[in-house]
């Protein structure tokens, strides 16, 4: 499959640079690092769609992701990313180029604007995307989800209707090494008259939070760990590994963590270069959250433990006292001075 190249952007691969405060989300880079390889096989451009104003750094950082061309938008009305006027450009940007993908970072603001843009533009939408992936014989988009509450995986196609839009969910792609020898078009656009039903009447700008998403290790448990008082132990060995606690879904649901902590199809995903899963069975759900850790470390007491298809490393024991130990011997070391205060993951 090639890809009709005439105008900027023209049957190409998209991506939605979202962006906080002028910041570059890291869900953007992800997206386009999935592009840059898909469009290699299409021989597709790939375009980096950019509402609202971004300094040349944020420009020249898309391009060394791998965008070919940045479509800039300058307009002030869309600096906050305000979801009228971004439905606004964003429906006419496809209809005026129409790009063959269009992919978007499933934030908050993502999945509230994504879904406006396929209406718009009459379209199909794939939300939560886990997978892309292009058809060697008819060149369609591969995107597949969770489905059936995460019990199977299902890939969707859209055969009639462009662009072939879908929703990834940050953490599922590895960001790409980004090379800044690349070159790339700066293109700025024209809006068209932007609506707003909403009047700001003030802005709140909190700190940026450091979630899960983010933590380099994770140490995560399950219903393994028995009594949510043993949670200490998670945390314990997070904190000596200068890591962050996550959990499963059920542990949640009976109040003993936060739903900030929770990985998984309906918490968050996660890439960490060490995971350390502790009494967790490997349900999809929660697979399908944390399938991008450069090393996953299974503890579990079952043999067949469905996570030990995933792991890296199988640990058939009983975490609790395996945890205690581990918290154990190594708060002797960072007594001793042989442990820093944050640990590097392998």
């Amino acid at each position: 499959m090639s890809c009709d190249t005439a105008l900027p952007g023209a049957g190409g691969l998209w991506v939605l640079a979202e962006h906080d405060q002028g910041r570059i989300l890291p869900v953007a880079f992800e997206l386009l690092g999935r592009a840059r390889q898909l469009a290699d096989r299409m021989i597709c451009p790939v375009a980096a769609i950019l509402p609202g104003t971004v300094d040349q750094a944020g420009v020249s950082a898309l391009i060394a992701a791998g965008a070919d061309e940045v479509l800039t938008c300058a307009d002030p009305a869309l600096d906050n990313l305000p979801e009228d006027p971004c439905t606004d450009l964003l429906s006419h940007l496809v209809r005026q180029y129409e790009p063959a993908v269009f992919l978007i970072g499933a934030t908050h603001w993502g999945r509230t604007v994504a879904p406006r843009v396929a209406a718009r533009v009459h379209t199909g939408l794939t939300a939560d995307c886990t997978m892309l992936d292009i058809d060697p014989k008819t060149g369609l988009l591969l995107q597949t989800r969770p489905a059936f509450g995460g019990n199977l995986l299902a890939t969707i196609v859209t055969e009639r209707h462009r662009p072939q839009m879908a929703t990834v969910r940050p953490g599922v792609l590895p960001e790409p090494v980004r090379d800044t020898s690349r070159r790339g078009r700066l293109l700025p656009v024209e809006p068209p008259p932007l609506t707003n039903r909403l009047a700001e009447l003030s802005r709140l700008v909190l700190p940026p939070e450091q979630g899960i998403a983010a933590a380099r290790v994770i140490v995560s448990a399950g219903r393994g760990i028995m009594s949510q008082k043993n949670l200490a132990l998670v945390r314990s060995l997070a904190d000596l590994l200068g890591g962050q606690m996550g959990v499963s879904r059920p542990l949640v649901d009976m109040g003993w963590a936060p739903v900030g902590c929770q990985i998984g199809q309906t918490g968050q995903s996660v890439a960490p270069d060490l995971l350390i899963a502790c009494g967790i069975s490997g349900a999809i759900q929660h697979i399908a959250g944390l399938g991008q850790a450069r090393m996953l470390v299974a503890i579990n007491t079952d043999p067949e433990a469905p996570i030990f298809q995933f792991a890296d490393v199988q640990v058939v024991a009983d975490c609790v006292p395996l945890l205690r130990q581990l918290v154990r011997d190594l708060s002797a070391r960072r007594k001793d001075g042989g442990l820093g205060s944050e640990a590097a993951a392998p």
